[in-house]
């Protein structure tokens, strides 16, 4: 064999081993699992909002969910997977790189449940939907108190948190503070349907003032719609001649400790706005984010003439009248089961 010959062939052999070793470089980049979920807390990586390339390589290795993060930045080059799209990824143990470019790059994120019942506080919400979603808690916190902000959505700091209607909404985890809130009044414009506004009419209530009212009606009442709706109706009454609504619960939302079960006389002299022993008319807010049922309750209030009401112990209901000496009997005998158990506070 001639020499040009065993340079060819020595050539060719060079040429076949570097290609076969391009070869197994690439397949072991592209097609081998590089996701490990071993020991993890959690099957969902959350990128965030303005993270670069090197942010996102670098939580990945943190927290060493991919093996090796070299194979990982060369299929990324590979694909031109530059753009960083914020979201909420569904991982899968054993994922390979190509799976793992191909989801992060088209920003194939999952949605979350978000579901929100039983707040009282503008605290509370906040901090419920910082735990569900991106959204930065401390501009939230501030759009809920910047009264030039929400007279765009027509409220107020003190009846902006009428706009909620307790639920459960899909939306992307990246959701922003100002893209929550846009959320959440297009939600709020499609509760007040057409029927619900001829309602709220006949209540002589505006919207907001009826989620208010919703809101001391679940106060008193938790469980029984059809109580709910004779509660509103008393509470309808008091508004229409002026008589101070009287709602224990609103005191208590002034006190603002919600593991008060007995309120004592004392705390009718709290001096607020929510007193509603001391002010006539309903409080500038809601002392709660009320469910649609109790919503729906005073906007199907039930007729009647009763004016008092008084809880009976150990029953979860209420007993109503239109005369006071009677009333003051039924309160008489709550007073006095209180003290038979013991209830100080």
């Amino acid at each position: 064999m001639s020499k040009r010959k065993k340079i060819a062939f020595w050539f060719s052999i060079v040429t076949l081993l570097a290609a076969g070793a391009g070869g197994w470089w690439f397949w072991d980049s592209y097609y081998k699992p590089n996701v490990d979920l071993h020991g993890k807390r959690s099957e969902f990586l959350y990128v965030r909002t303005g993270w670069t390339m090197t942010e996102l390589e670098g939580y990945l290795v943190d927290q060493k969910i991919i093996k090796d993060e070299n194979s990982f930045r060369e299929i990324a080059k590979l694909k031109k997977f530059t753009e960083i799209k914020p979201g909420r990824y569904r991982l899968r143990d054993g994922m390979s790189n190509r799976e793992l470019v191909n989801m992060l790059r088209a920003g194939l994120q999952e949605p979350v449940d978000f579901t929100f019942n039983g707040i009282r506080t503008k605290e509370q919400l906040v901090s419920r939907v910082s735990r569900k979603i991106e959204a930065d808690s401390a501009a939230l916190f501030y759009m809920l108190n910047d009264n030039t902000f929400l007279s765009s959505y027509g409220f107020t700091n003190h009846t902006v948190m009428t706009m909620f209607i307790p639920d459960t909404y899909e939306m992307n985890w990246n959701t922003s503070a100002e893209q929550f809130m846009e959320r959440m009044a297009k939600e709020y414009k499609a509760f007040w349907t057409e029927e619900r506004k001829a309602k709220c009419k006949i209540t002589t209530l505006t919207q907001s003032q009826a989620v208010i009212l919703a809101s001391i009606v679940q106060g008193e009442q938790t469980r029984d719609n059809e109580e709910k709706k004779i509660i509103a109706g008393l509470y309808l009454n008091r508004l229409r001649i002026k008589m101070p609504l009287q709602s224990d619960p609103t005191l208590i939302f002034a006190l603002g400790d919600f593991t008060v079960r007995r309120v004592l006389n004392g705390d009718k002299e709290i001096d607020s706005p929510y007193n509603t022993y001391l002010h006539t008319g309903l409080p500038p807010g809601p002392i709660s984010i009320p469910d649609i049922s109790s919503v729906d309750a005073v906007l199907n209030f039930k007729k009647t003439n009763y004016l008092y009401m008084c809880a009976e112990y150990g029953t979860g209901h209420h007993n109503f009248t239109k005369d006071y000496n009677e009333h003051l009997k039924n309160a008489k005998a709550f007073q006095d089961a209180l003290n038979k158990a013991n209830i100080n506070r």
